[in-house]
């Protein structure tokens, strides 16, 4: 089994050359793949909320959020309700990255899909499902580990 992995890794790592993945990734770091996202479901969220959802420390999330604003990826601006809260939103630009990039994914997804048959694409939705339960269980005892720090109450200000 681990020498068919080995094996099928080395032939999709030619396939997924560089400037595939530039393409659809818009050479784009995991984190900031996924604050992207956060932002196009979400429209505009403050920091606090983006280190949590991608499960780092505030000022990790801070310097990222600041690289993607230097790349006119994402904006700032302040709170209308409260001036002292910065809300993090997509630019155009950023905006026009998300649908590039899940144009781009969703076409191989099609392409990959048209190849299958019924039973595969069942069959191909089964193993995600059990590879999804496996990775929870997996995260289960991380999270049961991990002491969860005392949440700050917010109180909201009118």
């Amino acid at each position: 089994m681990e020498q068919e992995l080995f094996e099928f890794i080395e032939t999709i790592k030619e396939l997924l050359s560089p400037d595939l993945w530039e393409s659809i990734l818009m050479d784009c770091s995991k984190n900031e793949v996924l604050i992207l996202w956060m932002l196009h479901q979400r429209g505009k969220s403050n920091m606090s909320q983006i280190a949590e959802y991608i499960h780092t420390p505030l000022n990790t999330a801070t310097g990222i959020v600041a690289r993607m604003e230097k790349r006119k990826l994402i904006c700032r601006t302040h709170s209308n309700e409260d001036k002292r809260v910065v809300l993090i939103a997509l630019t155009e630009q950023g905006r026009n990255v998300v649908e590039l990039i899940t144009t781009q994914l969703f076409g191989y997804i099609m392409k990959v899909g048209a190849r299958l048959t019924d039973s595969e694409k069942q069959l191909l939705r089964s193993i995600l499902d059990k590879v999804v339960a496996v990775l929870r269980e997996e995260k289960e005892p991380e999270v049961n580990q991990i002491p969860k720090k005392e949440r700050v109450r917010r109180i909201e200000i009118l």
